[in-house]
């Protein structure tokens, strides 16, 4: 199938999606082109803001959109990794173990405030997020495809809240930070609510894709074009990260990897079937925000990581 044909299709059912989810949510367009453009570039997600914004329910809303096996693991202070990959289960009949799959076996897997369980549990998703597997026992599983955890957490809560390790943050391709609503938004989302679509969104919502649609179109936004000038473009400003004078942790090639993948993707969910400097700048904030640690003299200051990109983005040339 030609590229032009793949990314018109992608579109299309891009749109479809668009339009089934917003017959529940109103508001929130940004948080739902990045969770597009993050399964079409088989990237994780962590959703970030104060309860009540709609996290959960748009994460269900698109898992609910793909036709294939979706989960919910609720992260809690005592529960175990064996509670999330599986664990061995006596046969006494055959006097043998065998392995009964956990929770996180399946396409689609929303773990709700991910950063409430301590960092034994934390540590069962490394190998899982990263390379699609389990190793339980010396013996390797493999997760069923296309696969993508959507995570949530509360950045105001801090009792009984576990933080992050850098290394499972840096295995998230987004972080997108989610805000409140405007109050011309909230009047359409008191009105879903009066008709009853944000409680019984499961008959609101259809399915749009197959899991197989999913692993095709992930192909097509592989072979988006790009420049090798963008190309560089992108290893600049990652680069940047690692040298400027606010940073202390700046981003690794997997976080370069990252805004190529990505900016594939909202290429193809715009139409097109290259990539432009324009799609860089829009991903660099949610794949960079969290993979980066600031100086504590920029943190004291007030400065953000949000700040800091955005200086860097006017410090690095833009291609022509």
């Amino acid at each position: 199938m030609e590229i032009t044909t793949s990314v018109a299709q992608l579109n299309e059912a891009v749109g479809k999606i668009k339009n089934e989810i917003g017959k529940v949510i109103v508001g929130q367009e940004q948080m739902i082109d990045l969770l597009i453009a993050a399964l079409l570039a088989d990237g994780h997600v962590l959703i970030e803001g104060v309860p009540g914004v709609a996290k959960t329910l748009t994460a269900k809303l698109l898992a609910r959109c793909i036709d294939v096996p979706f989960s919910r693991i609720q992260f809690t202070p005592d529960l175990m990794p064996s509670d999330v990959i599986g664990t061995s289960i006596f046969n006494p009949q055959t006097a043998t173990f065998s392995f009964k799959h956990g929770p996180i076996f399946s396409n689609v897997v929303l773990i709700d405030e991910i950063n409430r369980s301590p960092a034994k549990t934390q540590a069962a998703l490394f190998e899982v997020m990263e390379e699609r597997q389990i190793t339980y026992d010396g013996i390797t599983y493999k997760l069923p495809q296309p696969f993508i955890v959507l995570a949530t957490q509360n950045p105001v809560e801090h009792e009984g809240t576990y933080r992050l390790p850098e290394a499972q943050l840096d295995r998230f391709l987004f972080k997108i930070e989610v805000g409140y609503p405007s109050p011309e938004d909230e009047v359409k989302i008191l009105e879903h609510a009066h008709k009853g679509l944000t409680t019984h969104f499961t008959e609101a919502v259809q399915h749009v894709l197959s899991g197989d649609d999913i692993i095709q179109y992930r192909e097509a936004v592989s072979n988006i074009h790009i420049e090798a000038k963008v190309m560089k473009y992108i290893a600049e400003l990652v680069y940047e990260t690692r040298n400027n004078k606010s940073i202390f942790l700046g981003g690794s090639p997997r976080a370069s990897v990252a805004v190529l993948r990505s900016a594939k993707a909202i290429a193809a969910i715009n139409g097109r079937d290259f990539v432009t400097p324009d799609d860089v700048i829009k991903v660099l904030h949610p794949v960079l925000c969290h993979r980066i640690i600031l100086t504590p003299e920029r943190e004291m200051e007030g400065g953000t990581a949000a700040d800091v990109i955005r200086d860097i983005t006017k410090k690095i040339e833009v291609p022509r």
